[in-house]
């Protein structure tokens, strides 16, 4: 089983010096940081097991970063609180904030050592009893600005029983943030129930109203969701029949049954995904006006991985555990040249990439951990050169075809800018204009192709 990971916070060189010696030496990986600047890069980098936080420190105390972690995380681990001159009032403002013990400087070996096996042991029965009984709260995993703002978003919407729209792209956790919304509601105890909206065929009344035939009830979504919330994914696939349906139920606030009498009073709350790049007006299918308008009372945007990869090393480490927990996979550990890596691949994939990631290097990596070579080979495929450039994983490639790659996407780009006229690109990029030809030319770039379309 892989050692636990202890973070030893303390201004003091000697004294991190001196814990990171004894920690070492009774088989526990152990960080440093000598200020709350450290601490929280440390932690940022690969949430440890337990911190063993001095309170008194120049810039921030340690109460002070104990709070902090305790408002922004999206789950903690014990925290046991040192000091050389503490008094009750610390001790009692430590533990109200979830410190797991305090002790006193200077350090007894003994009851340190104590009080650490008791802290890991803590926290390891804590993770196991949240697991066995599920998480009463789905928060999403991280605590950049960007998610942080996204959760303050949720809450707020969730709050209200208006109607929710979640755009994003493919994989970027518009269901765990929709299943989010539900959870902090005041139908939280009622079903949340989803209907994938490219399911729905020709005939979607009975899926979404149930059926009555010789006696049987078969429910429909509204049934099953009744009280809760019923969550549409992927807006833009419904047809226009699902349209029709949903809007009639709409606006006569209330629906019958396929194959029923009784009208049914309408009694959910509408929460409905779409792309990001998802434009109502050039879809396959026209989309009624008035359902639109029904359902995007709010908008929330769930951004793309790329966009908050800070969070990335929580991720692997969360889909680690619960692969572990839910799947019996054997457990690994990223290494930090590992997560430096990943938090520098764009995703493409977004979280079900990442998620799929870890699920295949725990099934099929060999050792407690995963280095960065064998995630090179995890990311060593065919690059999808028609992938917008953020999406591009240049890293893979050596120095002078990333160049190439960067060069050619970034010109293809400027040219359709510039309506294909070399003479405006040229001005644009800076370039002198027979030098530009060569360089197009060079690329594979056919400006004169471009120049047309």
């Amino acid at each position: 089983m892989t050692a636990s990971r202890i973070l030893v916070v303390d201004d003091e060189a000697d004294i991190r010096g001196l814990l990171k010696e004894i920690l070492s030496e009774e088989g526990y990986e152990v960080d440093v940081a000598a200020d709350a600047t450290q601490a929280r890069s440390s932690r940022a980098t690969q949430v440890p097991d337990l911190v063993l936080l001095d309170i008194w420190m120049p810039d921030t105390d340690g109460i002070t970063l104990l709070r902090e972690w305790s408002v922004t995380d999206g789950y903690d681990c014990p925290v046991v609180m040192m000091s050389g001159h503490g008094t009750v009032e610390t001790a009692v403002e430590a533990t109200r904030l979830g410190a797991f013990d305090f002790v006193e400087k200077p350090l007894s070996l003994t009851k340190l050592l104590r009080t650490v096996e008791r802290a890991l042991d803590a926290g390891r029965r804590k993770r196991l009893s949240a697991r066995a009984h599920g998480p009463t709260l789905a928060v999403p995993i991280g605590k950049s600005k960007v998610t942080l703002a996204l959760r303050e978003q949720v809450q707020q919407a969730a709050s209200s029983s208006s109607p929710v729209l979640l755009v994003g792209e493919l994989g970027s956790g518009r269901e765990a943030y929709a299943r989010f919304l539900h959870s902090l509601s005041a139908r939280a105890a009622k079903p949340f129930f989803m209907v994938v909206a490219a399911s729905l065929g020709k005939d979607p009344a009975a899926t979404l109203f149930g059926s009555e035939r010789d006696g049987r009830v078969e429910l429909g979504a509204l049934d099953q969701a009744a009280g809760g919330s019923l969550y549409i994914n992927g807006l833009e696939d419904l047809n226009s029949e699902a349209q029709r349906a949903l809007a009639g139920a709409i606006e006569q606030n209330g629906y019958t049954r396929v194959g029923g009498r009784q009208r049914l009073p309408l009694n959910v709350r509408w929460i409905s995904s779409a792309q990001d790049a998802f434009d109502l007006h050039a879809s396959p299918e026209p989309f009624r006006r008035d359902l639109v308008a029904h359902l995007n009372v709010i908008t929330l945007r769930v951004p793309p991985l790329r966009d908050y990869s800070e969070d990335v090393p929580d991720l692997l480490r969360y889909y680690v555990d619960r692969l572990v927990d839910d799947q019996h996979l054997p457990l690994r550990r990223f290494s930090v040249a590992a997560q430096n890596r990943l938090r520098n691949y764009p995703w493409p994939g977004n979280v079900g990439e990442l998620k799929n990631l870890v699920q295949r290097v725990l099934i099929l990596g060999v050792g407690e951990e995963i280095r960065l070579e064998e995630i090179e080979r995890e990311l060593a495929v065919k690059l999808a050169v028609d992938e917008p450039l953020v999406k591009q994983d240049l890293l893979a490639l050596p120095l002078r075809e990333a160049r190439e790659q960067f060069e050619r996407a970034y010109l293809q780009q400027q040219l359709l800018l510039c309506n294909g006229k070399v003479g405006q690109l040229a001005k644009r990029v800076g370039m002198e204009r027979t030098h530009l030809y060569r360089k197009l030319r060079a690329l594979g770039v056919d400006f004169r192709q471009l120049g047309e379309d």
